[in-house]
């Protein structure tokens, strides 16, 4: 451990080595590892992450696939760098997408270069088949896969076998298998080691299973974005939910409208180009993730808005800024779009084309946002009381609101004319789909409903009895930045691992929400996991098991992140995640 130093360095590693207490971690009959001191007995295990990789019956794989038998949990070396890879895929752009999974199934490998392993090592054979020649991820896609680990002792090979019916489901496999290879480490020599036999059969639960990020309240770097897309591949989340625009900012770099940056942006250094929305796009199809923009609409709109009378468009929102802001709006600044206005839907339809022009696998599915629209915002506007003939009544509050959704939709239809079907418009739960009349404003044929109301609201219940389609948020576990502003209550992660969602085919399933008033660079990755992996097994698994049984892999994972360099938060003291049996019933709530 101490050969890349000389001198005063090389003396000074070798005596802390020898004062610092070397752990030996023992795995116990309720399936759990324990620190032990040294010596205590030879068949303990040098490392944590190898005693998690043996102990107990459900392995350390996070999510919990849905069929994982270890058929011998013998340990064998591997040679990390004579490893042989296999791909069978039916088009060129499926192999140089494997191949490039590849790349970074051994850049995840080589991150813990071996030092000195004298162990026996067997060779590492990778064979890939993949049977569907989809390219393109939405949530129709299969991300099914089989794993398969033998060992042939007389010719010193590790063969894995992976199918999948999609590169997706592959890549699954792929994040599974980095999963069940460790290292071992001693003073002396790191050696690479995985189980003799196992075999996995794996398929998600749920077929949308998001993250929602916020970066029009605080902006959010391309890299910080990135770290997060590498969390949700270790954890098979699939959709990144972009909230792209609000009131407060909008970063997002329309070429046929640069006045929306030009006005909304906090800075010219703040704000997303198309090339890096490109690259963004490419570096999450790689990760198994999609993006799904929102730009929100009618309300939580203001910043970016605010040029259309200059330009000699009339006025594109109104009440913008408008004080006192509780008077008009959820939060300042104020701001709602003017559906009275018709220049508002050609604006609209130039920026949902510059979404499609980057978005080239295509959108089934698109945020148009679609809550907390206030009544004395619209009201305010002289236009806007003549547009309804002075009828303030709440159905012509709704009409209003509904017209603004079918004309928006109108607008991203037409620019979307080339796609084999129309895409799927996502609206938040608001008043305009409220059961007494969601059927008359928001038809089902065309709106997927995300709602955000806490587990005991029967809302979901009844959208569902009506025959919409839903993606779950359950506002008191799944909404991250509670805790942390007014009467909130932070959900720790056994809340998001425990909520359950309702398991019906027309649940597509759910997310988890962090909001950014209050993230920005320096603190949005510890805000959103490893509490996000807990949900993220909620959605691939559906265990009838609780976070209970989960603790030790949670633990496991949690580290796992930390090791590939996303900023997660400790959920206990790591006395607890190196002695887990030590803590049963701390922290448990």
């Amino acid at each position: 451990m101490c050969t890349n130093y000389t001198g005063f360095k090389l003396l000074l590693c070798c005596l802390l080595l020898s004062t610092v207490r070397g752990w030996v971690w023992e795995c116990t009959p309720a399936g759990s590892c324990q620190r032990r001191d040294p010596h205590v007995n030879d068949t303990f295990f040098n490392s944590l992450d190898v005693c998690r990789l043996v102990c107990g019956d459900r392995g350390n794989i996070w999510p919990l696939p849905a069929n994982y038998t270890t058929k011998n949990k013998d340990l064998v070396y591997i040679d990390a760098k004579n490893i042989v890879f296999s791909i069978d895929c039916p088009t060129t752009s499926a192999n140089i997408y494997l191949g490039n999974v590849v790349d970074y199934f051994k850049d995840v490998i080589n991150e813990n270069d071996e030092q000195n392993c004298s162990k026996t090592k067997y060779k590492l054979i990778l064979n890939v088949n993949v049977a569907n020649s989809i390219l393109i991820l939405n949530y129709k896609t299969s991300e099914e896969y089989s794993l398969d680990i033998t060992t042939d002792s007389s010719s010193k090979t590790v063969t894995v076998n992976i199918i999948a019916v999609t590169i997706f489901g592959a890549r699954h496999a792929f994040e599974s298998l980095l999963q069940l290879i460790e290292t071992e480490s001693t003073a002396d020599e790191t050696c690479f080691v995985t189980l003799k036999e196992v075999s996995i059969q794996d398929k998600p639960k749920y077929k949308h299973r998001g993250l929602l990020l916020d970066s029009a309240r605080n902006f959010l770097s391309v890299e910080v974005i990135k770290k997060n897309i590498i969390a949700m591949g270790m954890s098979k989340l699939n959709t990144l939910h972009w909230h792209m625009s609000d009131s407060q900012s909008f970063p997002f770099v329309s070429a046929r409208v640069p006045n929306m940056t030009s006005y909304g942006a906090y800075s010219a250094a703040q704000t997303y180009s198309p090339y890096e929305i490109r690259d963004l796009l490419q570096f999450a199809k790689l990760h198994g993730v999609r993006i799904i923009p929102e730009i929100d609409g009618p309300a939580h709109t203001g910043s970016g808005w605010q040029w259309g009378a200059d330009a000699g468009l009339g006025d594109l929102i109104v009440c913008y800024n408008k004080l006192p802001y509780k008077s008009f709006c959820i939060q300042p600044p104020c701001g709602q779009m003017n559906p009275a206005n018709p220049n508002l839907y050609q604006v609209l339809g130039n920026i949902y084309a510059d979404i499609l022009d980057l978005w080239t696998d295509g959108l089934d599915l698109f945020h148009m946002g679609g809550d907390e629209v206030y009544i004395p915002c619209w009201n305010s506007s002289q236009e806007i009381v003549n547009y309804i003939d002075n009828n303030r009544s709440p159905e012509a509050f709704h009409k209003l609101w509904s017209e603004y959704q079918e004309k928006a939709l109108s607008a991203f239809d037409a620019v979307n004319a080339d796609a084999t079907e129309p895409s799927s418009a996502i609206l938040w739960t608001s008043s305009l789909t409220e059961i007494s009349h969601v059927e008359k404003y928001v038809p089902k044929e065309r709106y997927i409903i995300q709602t955000w109301v806490s587990k005991s609201d029967p809302l979901p219940k009844e959208l569902l009895d009506l025959g919409y389609k839903l993606i779950i948020s359950t506002k008191d576990s799944w909404y991250l930045d509670h805790g942390f502003w007014g009467t909130t209550k932070y959900y720790t992660w056994r809340t998001v691992y425990d909520n359950t969602i309702l398991n019906d085919a027309a649940v597509l399933g759910g997310e988890v929400c962090m909001w950014g008033e209050l993230v920005d660079n320096s603190n949005v990755e510890p805000r959103v996991w490893p509490r996000a992996a807990a949900a993220a097994e909620r959605l691939w698994t559906n265990p009838s098991t609780t976070s209970i049984e989960a603790t030790s892999r949670f633990f496991s994972h949690n580290d796992r992140l930390a090791r590939r360099g996303v900023r997660t938060s400790p959920v206990v003291p790591k006395y607890c995640s190196q002695s887990h049996s030590d803590c049963i019933g701390y922290l448990v709530t």
